[in-house]
């Protein structure tokens, strides 16, 4: 696998348009609140892949952004690339019980890519409460709640950037961080530089 875009198909030498969507990821500013980094990507999903894992100061989220590319396409996907991702963050039990919370959790989603002007289409996904309560030996622990977001979306432009930035919004609105005030530009630190 090509360390510096994520390609895995025999070696092949990636095609310029991946290559690009992958810079493009690279080059998204996310909030200095996000820890973004590159992971293994998932090698049969796709002939080329690359992954990016974050989060959120103080663990209060964490997510995986996958790009998959089939320069040949797939039904499915109606192109031939794919973004995935997975957001998880922690909840307070109450909100986690609320029936609204699936639809919530998918509305950022969608409002992120809209509000960062990320066009695409196929949409589909899950979003998935997740509450534990401990007994016996445990049972002093408190209860837990997360919300687990689960979805795929097909891009129309090359340039990620606009989803990317959806991401790393949905990624602080799940872990309740507020969100920038309008023609506010993050300042990118350190700590939210893309670790290669």
């Amino acid at each position: 696998m090509d360390r510096r875009t994520g390609a895995n198909r025999n070696d092949e030498e990636p095609p310029a348009d991946f290559v690009a969507a992958v810079e493009s990821l690279r080059r998204a500013k996310l909030r200095p609140e996000i820890i973004v980094g590159q992971t293994p990507a998932p090698k049969r999903m796709a002939p080329f892949t690359f992954a990016l894992t974050a989060d959120v100061t103080d663990d209060a989220a964490t997510g995986r952004l996958v790009l998959l590319h089939d320069p040949d396409g797939q039904e499915a996907w109606h192109g031939d690339f794919r973004l995935v991702t997975y957001v998880r963050a922690a909840l307070e039990p109450d909100i986690a019980a609320d029936p609204f919370l699936p639809g919530v959790g998918w509305a950022w989603l969608t409002e992120a890519l809209a509000g960062q002007g990320a066009r695409y289409t196929a949409p589909s996904g899950t979003v998935t409460r997740v509450a534990s309560e401990s007994f016996g030996g445990m049972a002093d622990e408190p209860p837990t709640a997360d919300i687990e977001i689960r979805a795929s979306w097909t891009p129309l432009d090359r340039d990620m950037t606009p989803h990317v930035l959806a991401w790393g919004e949905v990624l602080t609105t799940a872990a309740g961080l507020l969100p920038l005030p309008a023609g506010v530009v993050p300042i990118p630190s350190q700590r939210g530089a893309t670790r290669r």
